[in-house]
């Protein structure tokens, strides 16, 4: 039979919500990030350069864009005869057949792939966050502990505790408490989502646990593992680590990319992240373009002006127009004379002549406060805008729109523009 020490699990079916339009028709590990990469490369490369060489990718809200992506595994050297990289989406069973309901109930459904490899540890991670971690230090100090569970944590401002699973620890860093995104929490030690298990104790957890309802990591298993006192440690990380969940951190972790010294470094040689590249010629940036601190992918043409932006794969800029502050993704159309503030937009997108994003005044989003604000403009996949249109801050247009759909040219700040036939 097969032996791996290691093996990981990586969570990556979430649909990501709080990203509004950006995740309509993917999963929120496949939209792109920092021009070349998607999210879930973080993680995977992570693994490759941890040494982890067995990963399973539980799938399932919209996994079109994500199993293409992932493939066989070759980008991140995963393309292993033994283990390598597999995609887990649910499937049909003779007796009941379910989708996955909760991060634990996922894992539980795929107890029998874990089983294959005889693991000792099994690694748990989450397919949506943007940082750089040596998963084998973290197997080290559980190890050193002799734990039968380990949970990355980090501290966070106390005012955010409540968003996250809290931890207290002894001096030993033991865990003494887990609360599960509590009101008033007693420590701002956060669980970051990335537990290393002993395949004994997670095993037993899962299938005690098997019929909760929406089965659950903090909820569920690590309260059960605790609850019969197996060892539980707190491994402190104390890194780069973005959750982007929402699109004001999604926006701000590019942004930081393209600091003068970047807080997160896409260039170190010992630690490189991964992607799947296509073959693309060389950018381009004419003789009367101006950049200045951007990321720029290949295969760009630049025509125009464009200041502190992440700009995709096969974006075209037109003469004349000028993005600040903006994500603009792959495959996307920006015509001449745009004037483009803070808008992320997304792929295969085509803006016509003049088009002019982030203007006026901030107001709150009609629909989605929660998820359009902090003044940006969203545009979503596959949407075209017409010439000559004016669009306001905290603003959402999605779907083929015509000059029609602006009444007097404009849309106002605040203002969600989702075609009939687009709904979510």
């Amino acid at each position: 039979m097969v032996k791996k020490e290691m093996i990981a699990m990586l969570l990556a079916g979430g649909q990501g919500s709080r990203l509004g339009v950006l995740t309509r028709k993917v999963a929120k590990p496949a939209v792109s990030f920092g021009g070349k990469y998607r999210i879930i490369d973080f993680p995977l490369s992570n693994c490759i350069d941890s040494g982890v060489d067995t990963v399973g990718v539980l799938t399932q809200y919209q996994p079109l864009r994500l199993n293409t992506h992932i493939g066989i595994g070759i980008p991140w050297d995963l393309d292993r005869n033994v283990g390598g990289v597999t995609v887990l989406p649910p499937y049909e069973k003779s007796t009941n057949s379910e989708w996955y309901t909760g991060t634990a109930n996922a894992i539980y459904q795929n107890i029998d792939y874990m089983e294959s490899f005889n693991p000792e540890y099994v690694l748990i991670l989450s397919g949506d966050h943007i940082y750089k971690m040596d998963y084998q230090v973290m197997l080290d100090f559980h190890k050193k502990n002799g734990a039968e569970v380990t949970l990355a944590v980090m501290p966070v401002p106390m005012e955010e505790a409540k968003r996250f699973g809290i931890v207290i620890t002894d001096d030993n860093s033991k865990i003494q408490e887990f609360e599960e995104k509590p009101e008033h929490p007693h420590s701002n030690l956060a669980s970051m989502g990335i537990y290393i298990f002993n395949w004994k104790t997670l095993k037993e957890a899962l299938i005690a646990k098997a019929d909760q309802p929406a089965l659950d990591f903090g909820k569920h298993v690590i309260p059960y593992c605790h609850s019969k006192q197996a060892p539980i440690y707190a491994y402190e990380y104390n890194g780069y680590w973005k959750d982007v969940g929402t699109l004001h951190s999604y926006w701000e972790a590019n942004m930081e990319l393209i600091d003068i010294i970047p807080e997160f470094n896409l260039y170190e040689e010992y630690w490189k992240i991964y992607t799947k590249s296509d073959a693309l010629t060389p950018q381009y940036i004419s003789s009367e373009s101006k950049v200045e601190r951007c990321l720029i992918g290949e295969g760009a043409e630049i025509h125009g002006e464009v200041y502190s932006s992440i700009i995709g794969c096969n974006v075209e800029i037109g003469k004349g127009a000028v993005v600040r502050d903006s994500i603009i993704m792959n495959d996307t159309v920006i015509g001449e004379g745009c004037e483009i503030n803070k808008t992320i937009i997304a792929e295969n997108t085509v803006l016509g002549k003049g088009v002019k994003t982030g203007t006026g005044d901030e107001v709150e989003n009609e629909t989605d406060p929660h998820i359009y604000n902090n003044g940006l403009v969203c545009i979503g996949e596959k949407t075209t805008i017409p010439d000559n249109v004016t669009i306001g801050k905290n603003s959402v247009v999605y779907g083929k729109t015509d000059a029609s759909d602006y009444p007097g040219g404009d849309l106002g700040s605040g203002k969600t523009l989702i075609k009939e036939g687009e709904k979510a």
